[in-house]
């Protein structure tokens, strides 16, 4: 099972393995955009656009997309990941170093860890695979089960940390 981490500026904590024995779905899943757009920005027929919005290709999220298995963690039933149910787990902004200790001391046993000693940050993808793009601030999908959701995660993806001060955003 996949274990992911929302810690705070931020970051998220995600557990090593998958849900179920299973892998993944391969198929990318529907990004949740329903509309399409013109150049200023303003709704338009989607009918001919070829934007996501026309096509909705890819995988149908599952009903229910999240399962809460009563510790603290979520499950996202369209990737198989484990997340911490709350966003900010340190209740704290923390910079990239910082959430890596802190992820470091769950799996010591230092800090509260779900039963888990296999929590990491996220990549990029498995942030972006939580976002709901026709949804902002935030950008997750209606009726989630998050709690302290934040603007700002940290990911374990190099070469997006450019200082200690900045973070793959979702809005």
């Amino acid at each position: 099972m996949k274990h992911l981490l929302f810690i705070i500026s931020t970051f998220v904590v995600l557990h090593s393995s998958f849900a179920n024995s299973a892998a993944p779905p391969a198929p990318v899943p529907q990004t949740g955009q329903t509309l399409c757009y013109n150049s200023a920005g303003s709704v338009i027929s989607c009918a001919g656009t070829g934007q996501d919005g026309e096509f909705q290709n890819g995988v149908a999220w599952p009903n229910p997309r999240f399962s809460e298995p009563s510790n603290g963690t979520v499950i996202d039933n369209l990737t198989g990941l484990m997340w911490t149910k709350n966003a900010n787990l340190p209740l704290a902004t923390k910079n990239w170093k910082a959430a890596g200790d802190y992820v470091a001391a769950m799996n010591a046993g230092q800090r509260a860890n779900f039963g888990y000693t296999d929590w990491r940050l996220p990549s990029i993808r498995e942030l972006q695979g939580l976002v709901d793009l026709s949804r902002s601030n935030p950008a997750l999908p209606a009726g989630h089960p998050f709690t302290s959701v934040q603007n700002y995660y940290w990911s374990a993806t190099a070469g997006v940390v450019s200082g200690a001060d900045y973070a793959w955003t979702v809005l």
